[in-house]
């Protein structure tokens, strides 16, 4: 039989009935609806600057552009908004929170965190940054470089556990043989550096470089900072080209190297914002999307630069595999890890 073109009524009803026999996948789920993005970590530091300059673009980016609100849900190094996340949040896709990595390593390393949530089965939305730690002190103190860590007494800050703060100023104690003491119980690393300009306190470590460069970038700008060491899985080329060293410079024992590259593997996922496990996979791929669509986009990427942080973004799909990777390490290297980052 040959083929006959529709009539115009025809193929237009034809279309109309396709596009209701496909499911909806959330293109309007949306629309008029905010999103919370919740902070795990107190206003002002580096993740708050973060997840304020993403949650000023994602909306555009998702269809029915939703108003995102940013809130700040700081305790246990991001572990209560992972755990508000993974357990009370609406698992509709209209609330997400941006944590730290410590929240995600915590249930692999610290048994007091294991049973608070479980990193494998949120949704991961994505990762605004591959960072890099860097520990400091100002010039004029008697900590100049990272060798003199390991030669002189100092009084070091620290947050809590789950903070890299805390748990990077214990690992190079335990891998590379710092002698300083940590001074726990900051806040955050805004209240850290007011110690350190104060003189309560010689320096810190694991603080991310750039937040450090968001927070106090005076220090930098007037020549006040002295970086002695720069921690990441490679190299960070402006840190080198400062001639910062890397931490991988003083571990010297091979079992110690793979302590140290499991706990810093978390700089991968430096940035990472997740929506609860059991949200339809409609609306996740649709916050994968607008949230790989925001850290290409021109407009944001501007933001990011007035407000001195860097963009180094990784997929939410590339964040999920290299959670479920970390957590297939050998029990070993885990249990050795275990110590290293605590007292």
């Amino acid at each position: 039989m040959p083929f006959m073109p529709r009539k115009p009524r025809a193929a237009a009803l034809a279309v109309a009935a396709a596009l209701c026999a496909t499911p909806a996948p959330a293109q309007d789920h949306f629309a008029g609806k905010t999103i919370d993005l919740l902070v795990g970590a107190p206003p002002g530091g580096g993740y708050d600057i973060y997840a304020r300059v993403v949650g000023r673009h994602l909306g555009r980016h998702i269809p029915g552009n939703p108003t995102i609100i940013v809130k700040n849900m700081p305790g246990a190094g991001s572990a209560k908004a992972a755990q508000f996340v993974s357990a009370i949040a609406p698992k509709d896709g209209t609330v997400i929170a941006g944590i730290m990595p410590g929240a995600i390593m915590g249930p692999l390393l610290d048994p007091r965190t294991e049973a608070i949530w479980d990193p494998n089965k949120v949704n991961y939305v994505g990762t605004a940054n591959s960072g890099t730690r860097v520990c400091v002190t100002l010039k004029g103190s008697k900590i100049a470089t990272f060798d003199d860590t390991r030669k002189i007494k100092a009084k070091f800050g620290g947050s809590a556990p789950n903070d890299s703060t805390y748990e990077y100023g214990y690992l190079h104690k335990h891998t590379s043989g710092a002698i300083y003491d940590i001074v726990s119980g900051y806040r955050g690393t805004p209240d850290m550096a007011l110690a350190v300009e104060r003189g309560e306190i010689d320096g810190l470590c694991g603080w991310d470089w750039a937040s450090l460069k968001g927070q106090k970038p005076d220090w930098l700008r007037d020549n006040k900072l002295n970086i002695l060491v720069q921690v990441s899985l490679e190299p960070n080329a402006e840190l080198t080209k400062m001639g910062v060293p890397h931490i991988f410079q003083f571990v010297n024992n091979p079992d110690d190297r793979k302590v140290v590259e499991l706990i810093i593997s978390q700089t991968v996922f430096h940035r990472s914002y997740i929506a609860p496990p059991g949200t339809p996979p409609a609306q996740i791929e649709i916050l994968r999307t607008a949230f790989d669509k925001t850290m290409a986009d021109q407009t944001f990427l501007s933001d990011a630069e007035k407000s001195r942080v860097d963009i180094d973004a990784l997929s939410g799909a590339k964040v999920q595999e290299v959670i479920a990777k970390l957590y297939a390490t050998p029990k070993d290297i885990i249990e050795r890890a275990k110590k290293a980052i605590r007292p």
